[in-house]
């Protein structure tokens, strides 16, 4: 029996060693709360004592035993409490004394200072030791706080998880108000002696007027020091700031997961997408090149691009949003029609303009379980036909360049020839359907393209790796179009080209047609009855070949399926013109003296990237998930941190990894390297901070200490000017202090941290940065902010899609910022590099990497204001640009 029980006593006993330390730790605070009760009462009479002697004319008895005041705040004032929600506050009235701070009426008489315990800044208990969050002072509390207990780890202050929500449909509450504690006329104040207590208790933030703000994520209070320069809220800077962002370059391509994605315009421009973007590239030199290499973007997207389209004429493209369909002039950049707005499901998935009616008619596949098919008429942008088409997935559609009434589609198990008539009544158009027959031939799972002849014929690449001729038959009169009964196809031949799939088909001008496959990467060209003529094998590291288009002369476009756009033709090889990730970005960090930044995510990939030459320098297979990364002071080393608690330190002009560290089995959110280079902080999932001593060239580490104390994953951290100090977040929205030159220690007073100055500020949490959270946040809803290196502004990553950019500091409730779209999933950092001419941004999920020229307030401004329907975490009063 002893053998059996033996098991639960541990935990059994430490539960009821837990409770019992609670049990005390609540008795301390009634004891507390009786003496304040106490002093109130005492201080009641005094002041009606010292009434009643002024009644008389009997001068009041003088007190010498007040504290020290705060600098900057006068000595005559009146405390009075108040209390919100759980936190118990200190509101001071003034007296007759110098001004100061002022944001509200003045709070009534009456009551008493209180105490500071051990409770982080950020609402986070801490998890060693005691001390004062604030100013010194005396300790007088009238009123007991209830208790509220704080989950350790990756939580939040609600007991159950609650479930994200888009902003829009968030309801603003006091979980989530930016408030004021106390009027900010006055800022004077007596000091609040520290409170008794053992390591662990747990006790209310009490703030004095005028020396704090406080606000509220998902419930838990946090509270900010206001620096002693600052005198009022109403001195610091309001409004937008005067700098604007301008889109200069998208790095990546999206051929990972997309068809009808690479176009060459007569111009010589070659037309692809990532993210919301649609990009006209004009390559600068090489073999049949225009020269001067440059990039023009439409955005008048607020959602990824899936397909593009081109029009006959040389001035049009088209390509669908989450559902609707633009089209716009590829010159001017200008939206001419809108087509489909309320009519697609989900998406669209193929589209494709008619040809030999000067693209009067346009086609269009929708995502939905039916895959509807319809055709439109351009210039009135009204649906003349729509009928299901199959329930399998379609992946290519497009018009007979002979005939306007024959469409064909083709995708998953199937080729279908359509017939339309009826075109010129609204509504009233007909479509039929025959169904491709394979017969002696095997079905293939998926048909991803196809192609017209000349002569009228048709091929389709398919995943068994072959081409496939379908001739035309004799006409049917049961399936009449437009004019009379139409031909129908049959397959006339077959090539086997590929080993695996064919994903893609191009109809070159003298005739011949080039097939790309995807496993061999094999790129062929065809001439009449499918005699190969010619073949180039793509480099295993740029991928399968997912879209080909013919440039101008012999020069050949290629977009891969790792994300690559490569030039070139099939005697001389290819070369990347675009390179980008393949895979979900979070690490970035920029160059301290140069225009260059490194960028690391889920695709393993660590990357290095030629600002102003808009290219690749280099990349390396890390073997794991790369999520942060620094540079070293001097440039010559760079630190990664991935996701097994392992951090590896290169050499950036060898690539040679100089350094191997593993701390701990959790991911490494951010590194940092101090500002005279002589320090390496890693914060971790395991709730802690490595700091490492590094050699003046950055090359040898070795463990310094660690800074214990935190109650959840550390987010963020930025280091002091003078190099010995550290700011921290963590995910229970904890504000911490680290003094690391004097071994790591815990800063337990963060009011006396409230004017230091920070090399960098990345900290998400701060009294110069809390403006820049809106109503309705969640407190994952910024995923990274950077301050530029003047100090003048601060840049914002948000869940929405959006970067935004408000003016430093930022600490008034719902500042006003400059909001500017692009990116197609939630922005996961940003960067300015080291000279403030661009900021970088990271798409998450849509792999995008983002340089933005900052103008300054006399320069040019950014592109046109378009309207946004996704949710955004701007404040309403946000500029969308």
């Amino acid at each position: 029996m002893d053998g059996a029980a033996g098991p639960g006593e541990g935990p059994a006993q430490e539960a009821l060693q837990s409770l019992s330390q609670r049990l005390r730790v609540q008795e301390q605070e009634m004891e507390l709360v009786k003496a304040a009760l106490a002093e109130a009462l005492r201080l009641l009479r005094l002041q009606a004592s010292s009434t009643s002697l002024q009644d008389s004319g009997t001068p009041a008895p003088i007190r010498n035993s007040s504290p020290a005041v705060p600098p900057g705040l006068p000595r005559t004032c009146s405390p009075s409490l108040v209390s919100r929600g759980t936190q118990t506050e200190v509101e001071i009235e003034p007296s007759p004394g110098p001004p100061g701070l002022s944001n509200g009426p003045p709070a009534p008489q009456g009551g008493s200072e209180e105490p500071s315990g051990t409770q982080s800044e950020g609402g986070g208990s801490s998890s060693s030791g005691t001390g004062s969050p604030g100013p010194p002072g005396i300790l007088r509390p009238v009123q007991p706080p209830q208790r509220t207990d704080t989950p350790r780890r990756n939580s939040s202050s609600s007991s159950s998880p609650r479930p994200r929500q888009k902003l829009s449909r968030k309801a603003a509450s006091s979980a989530n108000l930016l408030l004021r504690s106390g009027s900010t006329e006055s800022r004077g104040g007596k000091e609040p002696l520290s409170s008794p207590g053992g390591p662990g208790s747990r006790r209310s933030n009490y703030n004095l007027e005028g020396i704090s703000v406080k606000m509220f994520l998902r419930g838990r209070p946090i509270t900010m020091y206001i620096p002693s320069g600052i005198r009022s809220l109403e001195e610091l800077p309001s409004g937008p700031p005067p700098e604007t962002l301008s889109l200069d370059w998208v790095y990546g391509y999206r051929g990972r997961d997309s068809r009808s994605n690479l176009f060459v315009l007569r111009s010589g421009e070659v037309v692809y997408f990532i993210a919301c973007v649609v990009v006209l590239y004009r390559p600068g030199g090489g073999p049949g090149g225009p020269g001067g290499g440059g990039q023009r973007h439409y955005r008048g997207h607020t959602d990824c691009v899936r397909c593009v389209a081109l029009h006959p004429s040389p001035l049009l493209l088209h390509q669908p949003l989450q559902p609707v369909v633009h089209i716009w002039d590829s010159e001017t950049l200008l939206k001419l029609q809108e087509i489909g707005l309320g009519a697609f499901e989900r998406g669209v998935g193929a589209l494709a303009f008619s040809a030999v009616d000067q693209g009067a008619f346009l086609c269009v596949v929708d995502d939905s379980n039916e895959h509807m098919l319809s055709v439109w008429d351009c210039s009135r942008a009204v649906k003349l036909a729509e009928i299901k088409s199959t329930n399998d997935s379609v992946l290519a559609v497009g018009f007979s360049p002979r005939d306007s009434s024959c469409i064909v589609t083709s995708g998953k198990s199937h080729v279908h020839f359509w017939n339309w008539s009826g075109a010129g009544v609204p509504g009233n158009g007909t479509l039929t359907r025959k169904q491709g027959v394979f017969g002696k031939y095997k079905k293939p799972k998926f048909i991803p393209c196809f192609v017209f002849l000349p002569d009228g014929d048709i091929l389709t690449g398919d995943s068994e790796g072959n081409i496939l001729t379908w001739g035309r038959s004799p006409s049917d009169s049961r399936t009449p179009g437009r004019g009379g009964a139409k031909e129908t196809y049959g397959i006339v031949a077959q090539a086997h080209a590929h080993e695996g799939s064919i994903f893609a088909l191009c109809l070159r001008r003298d005739g011949t047609v080039l097939s790309g496959g995807g496993r061999d990467r094999r790129l062929v060209q065809w001439g009449p009855g499918l005699v190969a003529l010619q073949e180039a094998e793509i480099p295993e590291h740029f991928g399968a070949v997912r879209a080909i288009a013919e440039g101008l002369g012999s020069e050949l476009l290629v977009g891969t399926t790792k994300n690559a756009l490569l030039r070139g033709d099939l005697a001389q090889g290819f070369s990347p013109v675009i390179q980008g990730h393949t895979d979900e970005l979070w690490g970035l960090c920029t160059h301290p003296s140069q225009n260059r930044f490194l960028t690391c995510g889920h695709d393993r990939q660590l990357c290095l990237w030629d600002g102003e030459g808009h290219a690749l320098a280099w990349s390396i297979d890390l073997k794991e998930t790369g999520l942060c990364a620094d540079f070293h002071p001097s440039g010559a080393v760079v630190a990664v941190g991935l996701n097994t608690g392992r951090w590896l330190v290169l050499d950036t002009e060898t690539r040679e990894i100089v350094s191997d560290v593993t701390d701990g089995n959790e991911q490494l959110s951010v590194v940092r390297y101090s500002p005279d280079g002589l320090y390496l902080a890693i914060g971790s999932h395991d709730n802690m901070i490595y700091i490492y001593s590094v050699s003046s060239d950055g090359a040898k580490s070795s463990r310094f200490g660690r800074c214990v104390g935190h109650s959840s994953f550390i987010t963020h951290l930025d280091w002091s000017k003078d190099g010995n100090f550290i700011m921290s977040n963590s995910g229970d929205y904890e504000i911490l202090y680290w003094d690391v030159a004097g071994g790591c220690k815990q800063l337990k007073n963060r009011y006396e941290s409230r004017d230091r100055e920070w090399a960098t500020y990345t900290c998400v949490l701060g009294f110069h940065v809390y403006g820049v959270w809106p109503d309705g946040s969640d407190g994952t809803d910024i995923n990274s902010l950077c301050r530029s290196h003047n100090e003048r502004v601060v840049a914002v990553a948000d869940d929405f899609c959006k970067v935004h950019l408000f003016q430093y500091p930022c600490a008034r409730a719902k500042a006003p910022s400059r909001m500017y779209g692009g990116h197609g999933s939630h922005v996961t950092s940003v960067r300015f590099t080291h000279d403030d001419s661009h900021l970088v941004s990271l798409g998450g999920k849509d792999a995008s990497i983002f340089q933005w020229r900052v103008l300054g307030a006399g320069g040019a401004g950014p592109a046109p204001a378009t309207p946004s329907r996704t949710p955004s975490l701007s404040p309403a009063s946000s500029l969308d640009v």
